[in-house]
């Protein structure tokens, strides 16, 4: 039963990430929708925990250490990015890259601080399982530990305590990855050390590439979003792509040939193919 409940809700999450991702003209947009959505999900979760409880102690194990974690890592992640993004001061510059580093500084910190002296995350990343029943199992927490104060707001009855830090450990790993990938953006504005290597075709051409690597899930098995695989073209081909949703869009509504630059390609590698290059 949570086997199939795991997949049916990182399904379900997977699905709106793509949509929302589609769909979102800004970043802010798309976590607060993301948040919107995960905190429905993890109520509905919830709901069905207190109702219908546990076949077994492995499938609470189960639930509390996998389960439950990548929804609520998922809605942490998203939360901390719509509060990210929408205290970032400016757009570009100097005092954006500044913004970005010192979150990402913070995080570090944070991580350092809170998170990789514990002795649970030396547990959980290595893959123990030997104490999971202390752990993930309700009803066992262990208040000598010295736990966080947090350990007194949360409902025990759908929580361990330790599946809220399996939640943020996987959270951080998210805000890590995204931060970098800004703070990796603006460093290579655009210092790469090739002057040769660049995009000399459109934005729209570049723009319809990456959608079509997106739509057909060349990369990462479709699980690297649109926003993400743009960054990784911009700064690959040193270019500002701007806002490639409503470009797409453009596309969408072109009268004729809506795929001309996939077309060009296309025929371009065919007229290669058939040169006599021996």
């Amino acid at each position: 039963m949570v086997q199939l409940i795991y997949r049916d809700a990182l399904l379900s999450i997977s699905q709106h990430e793509q949509r929302i991702s589609l769909e979102s003209t800004h970043v802010i947009d798309e976590s607060y929708r993301m948040t919107i959505f995960l905190r429905d999900l993890l109520t509905r979760m919830k709901e069905h925990v207190l109702t219908k409880g546990f076949t077994s102690k492995h499938e609470e194990i189960e639930f509390f250490r996998t389960v439950k974690p990548q929804i609520l890592g998922k809605l942490i992640y998203y939360n901390k990015l719509y509060r990210i993004e929408t205290s970032c001061p400016v757009a570009s510059g100097k005092m954006h890259h500044k913004y970005y580093s010192g979150e990402l500084q913070h995080l570090k910190h944070e991580y350092r601080e809170q998170i990789c002296n514990s002795d649970f995350f030396r547990y959980y990343r290595s893959g123990r399982t030997d104490l999971d029943h202390e752990y993930f199992e309700l009803g066992k927490i262990n208040f000598n530990g010295g736990l966080n104060s947090y350990v007194f707001e949360i409902d025990h009855h759908f929580s361990t305590y330790y599946d809220y830090k399996v939640s943020r450990i996987i959270a951080n790993g998210l805000i890590y990855s995204y931060l970098l990938s800004k703070v990796t953006h603006d460093d290579a504005e655009w210092q790469t050390n090739d002057k040769d290597f660049f995009w000399t075709d459109s934005k729209n051409a570049l723009i319809e590439l990456i959608y079509a690597l997106y739509a057909s899930e060349s990369i990462s098995g479709g699980k690297i979003g649109i926003r993400k695989m743009s960054i990784v073209f911009q700064v690959l081909f040193r270019i500002k792509l701007g806002d490639i949703h409503h470009a797409f869009h453009r596309m969408k509504e072109r009268t004729g040939n809506r795929t001309s630059y996939l077309d060009h390609l296309k025929a371009s590698l065919e007229k290669y193919m058939d040169k006599d290059i021996y």
